[in-house]
Formats: structure tokens, sequence, C-alpha cells
């Protein structure tokens, strides 16, 4: 495959977790990479992480939760490589806090980063991959919180639950133009937002829940966002692929 013809994928959320480490897969797999994140030091370090490996990548800074500054990720991206062939809108908060003590400038916050970033970033890159001809996958990542409750985490449960009907309905509007939406939704994943709940006493509860009784390590959530951007999977869409290793059904 040429360089011209080399995949592109911009990933949100790419300084550190899940994004990070998805940014480090599709460049091991030999596609060029648009770190995306609002933390410009981490971001800078998942570039040089990829260039270590051999890979392409650069890094955009982003604030998710404003549509231009997402818009102008988009026209950045394809300004520098030439085409988007994988959105992976990841950037995520974790939003904690009972319903009747919310702080509400933290519950605006994630409903903006969390849910009207991944709208956004659908809509940026839905328009781009359109006009270019690009039959692409937009990937959203979403939660099995956005299907199972728990105590404390209100704003949280209502963005995630969000991005999964979003998925759904760009799915269905999008399949015309050969472009793919799919939500991934990782279960108790050993990142930051997770490791937040310590003090909550959260952790002891998700590890029994799991298969093998662990966390899951973002790279093994990173494993299966690549797989399902490949064109082996392009059946796959309006679907929500549970990364939980039996979270949801252990509940």
């Amino acid at each position: 495959m040429t360089t011209a013809n080399k995949r592109v994928a911009i990933i949100t959320g790419g300084a550190s977790g899940i994004g990070r480490e998805t940014s480090l897969q599709f460049a091991r797999k030999g596609d060029r990479v648009v770190v995306a994140d609002f933390n410009e030091a981490g971001g800078q370090e998942t570039v040089r992480l990829i260039h270590e490996l051999g890979g392409e990548a650069v890094f955009i800074q982003v604030d998710v939760s404003n549509q231009q500054s997402v818009n102008a990720l988009v026209q950045q991206a394809v300004d520098t490589y030439g085409r988007l062939d994988v959105m992976f809108n990841n950037a995520g908060i974790g939003g904690a806090g009972p319903v009747l003590e919310q702080n509400m400038d933290l519950y605006h916050k994630t409903i903006a980063v969390n849910q009207h970033g991944v709208a956004y970033g659908i809509m940026a890159a839905g328009r781009k991959m359109k006009e270019l001809g690009i039959r692409g996958v937009i990937i959203n990542t979403a939660s099995v919180f956005g299907f199972l409750a728990s105590p404390g985490t209100f704003a949280y449960h209502a963005t995630k639950g969000a991005v999964i009907m979003m998925s759904k309905s760009a799915a269905l509007e999008l399949a015309p133009y050969g472009i793919r939406v799919v939500a991934v939704a990782p279960g108790a994943v050993d990142t930051p937002i997770i490791q937040g709940y310590k003090n909550a006493g959260m952790l002891d509860s998700m590890r029994a829940k799991v298969m093998g009784g662990e966390l899951t390590k973002p790279e093994t959530v990173a494993k299966s966002v690549y797989l399902v951007s490949l064109d082996e999977a392009e059946a796959i869409t309006g679907s929500v692929v549970m990364v939980d290793q039996g979270y949801a059904s252990f509940k």
C-alpha cells in the first residue's frame, strides 16, 4: 500500500488510557494516526511512542466540547494526510456525583465532553468522509454504564446512554454513503477515570464481576477497536460491541 493510500485514523483522548493504546495499536498496524487531545504534553508523548515504533503520527490539540475545534481537527487531519478513514470519538471524563448532589458545572462539562464531543465528531467526520467519497468508519466510546446503573455516576450514565443511541441513529443515516458507525462499550478498564473511584470502594466490586477477576487493560480495548475498524467488519454498523470481560452479563 502506498503512503497516499494508507489509512488515516483520528483518535480523540489520545494522550492517555484507551486513546493512547489505540493510537499505538493503529500505528503498529501501519495506519497514520492523528493523536487528538486537550492535553498537549500527553498527546505529544503518544506521538513520540509511535515514532519509536517506526509509525507515523501527528498531534493536534482539540477541545471536543467545542464544535469549531472538532471541525478544525478533522480539516487539519485531512490537510495533513489527504484522507480520513477512521474517527475514534473516545475522549471522555468521569462525571461522578449523586443525582441529588450534582455539581452543575461538572454536570454540564460531562455532557459537553462525553455527549456533545461525540456528536461533533460524528458530524465532522461524517461530512468529510462523504465529501471525500471514503467508506470510512466512526467508532464511539460508550460504556457498560450506558446500560447498567450504579450510584454516584448520574451524568456519566446519561452521556453513555446517549452515545449508544447517537451511534445507532448516525449509522442509519450514514449507511447510504458506505460509512459505518459503531459504539464500543468497555466495562471496568484500568484507566485514570476508573482509578478515580478508589476512594469510593468500587474497584474490588468491579474486579469481582469480570472474567479473570482483574480490570480490563486499555490495550485490550484498543485491539477490539482496531478489529471493528477493518473492512472485514463491514457488516458491523449500528451495533454496540461489548468489550467488558462479561461485566454486563455477570452483574
